[in-house]
């Protein structure tokens, strides 16, 4: 059953491509290795092995001692809001996961390190990642901080000789290591991308999908978040292969049309994104699917550290790509799957963590909230290039034209 099934998903996907390129697509998803708290390493290296989490506030940085040695603080000495950014693999082993309550995360594994974020050195190590990558490969779409979507298809170049070539170019670039998926389609590369984490590497050919792909669990999929996957699972519908046998209209009865007729295509890994490479950005976005469903007011205070580190990260990546934007606009999915989003637009261009979470917020105040949320998201568009403002003399950032 599974044989058969593959042989349907790769067809469809390799006449499409060979009617526009005489070679099948070769793409590749790059996924730095738990990034922030593999750059925190490099910086701590005694911290090595240990279970460290990225989430502490500037008053967490290690405090040096007389003897040299340094003092970090540990999560249990946390108090008040906030979430967690990212952990290194032994504290995930812990159960510590990106996104999670701080208080929460110091309940699991109260002795993990705590460091405060640092995102101008995140920034640095990102670019010199990318650099080294288009030293070897200049087909690259740029996603986030921390991965990258390459498109290998005309390099002459083995693709396992190319893989270990840029694995290795990053790791004397940077010190760091990445886990690198290769496959006919952007979709199919995430998912192997993160099969063999800490620094892997998996090349997918349609003979390998029987057995790589169609017995993963449906959460292995980017955008089927822990609800998504409860409620297939109700359907009797727990692994890629099975959604992939599920009938249309019963997926339509339970997820409405949209996200069943996009569970429908990436059950099959059919996926004809292009590499999209050196186009201008129209948006930059992040969003988190929550552990469980947040009721609006008995978790406000979850959700509130949750939308503000959302709207700090949006920042982040608008500040590294050197953009700023004028329209903020939110996205919410309840419990219900029902998804709603909001926008609100600003007198001048932004990149300001403070000023996007005002607009956001002023988005929220229109959504009525009677029912939980499973996932929130914060997206800035409108976008301008900061070179361009500053050549027209008109980059300056001003209050907001409203009050909270």
């Amino acid at each position: 059953m599974y044989h058969n099934l593959a042989i349907v998903l790769t067809s469809r996907q390799f006449v499409k491509v060979q009617n526009n390129n005489p070679s099948p697509r070769r793409i590749a998803h790059l996924d730095m290795d738990a990034f922030y708290a593999s750059v925190e390493l490099l910086r701590y290296p005694e911290l090595r092995g240990l279970p460290v989490v990225i989430a502490g506030r500037d008053e967490h940085a290690p405090v040096s001692q007389p003897d040299g040695s340094r003092r970090f603080y540990r999560l249990s000495e946390y108090v008040g809001r906030g979430v967690i950014t990212t952990a290194t693999y032994e504290a995930r082993a812990k159960g510590v996961l990106s996104a999670m309550g701080v208080m929460k995360a110091a309940r699991l594994a109260p002795d993990a390190i705590l460091l405060p974020v640092d995102f101008p050195r995140y920034r640095h190590y990102s670019k010199l990642f990318k650099a080294a990558v288009a030293s070897i490969a200049p087909q690259i779409e740029d996603t986030g901080i921390d991965e990258i979507y390459i498109d290998l298809s005309l390099l002459p170049d083995d693709t396992l000789m190319l893989a270990q070539r840029i694995k290795q170019a990053v790791r004397d670039a940077t010190g760091l290591t990445c886990s690198i998926g290769i496959s006919p389609n952007k979709l199919l590369s995430k998912i192997c991308s993160d099969l063999e984490k800490p620094d892997g590497l998996t090349i997918l050919t349609p003979g390998d999908i029987p057995s790589l792909i169609w017995p993963l669990s449906v959460q292995k999929i980017n955008g089927v978040g822990p609800k998504a996957a409860q409620k297939l699972a109700t359907l009797g519908i727990h692994t890629i292969a099975e959604l992939s046998r599920a009938d249309l209209s019963l997926l339509h009865d339970h997820f409405g049309n949209s996200y069943a007729t996009w569970l429908y295509e990436v059950a099959r890994g059919i996926d004809h994104r292009p590499v999209v490479v050196d186009a201008e950005p129209k948006s930059f976005s992040r969003e988190t699917t929550f552990e469980r469903d947040l009721h609006p007011q008995h978790d406000r205070v979850y959700l509130t550290e949750a939308f503000t580190s959302l709207c700090q990260q949006v920042a982040e990546d608008l500040s590294s790509k050197a953009y700023v934007g004028r329209t903020i606009s939110i996205k919410l999915r309840f419990e219900d799957f029902r998804t709603v989003t909001r926008d609100f637009s600003l007198a001048e261009h932004t990149a300001d963590a403070a000023v996007i979470r005002q607009a956001a917020g002023e988005c929220l105040r229109r959504v009525p909230l009677k029912k939980r949320i499973r996932l929130l998201g914060v997206k800035v568009s409108a976008l301008c290039a900061l070179h361009q403002l500053h050549a027209l003399g008109a980059y300056r950032q001003q209050e907001i034209p409203f009050t909270f």
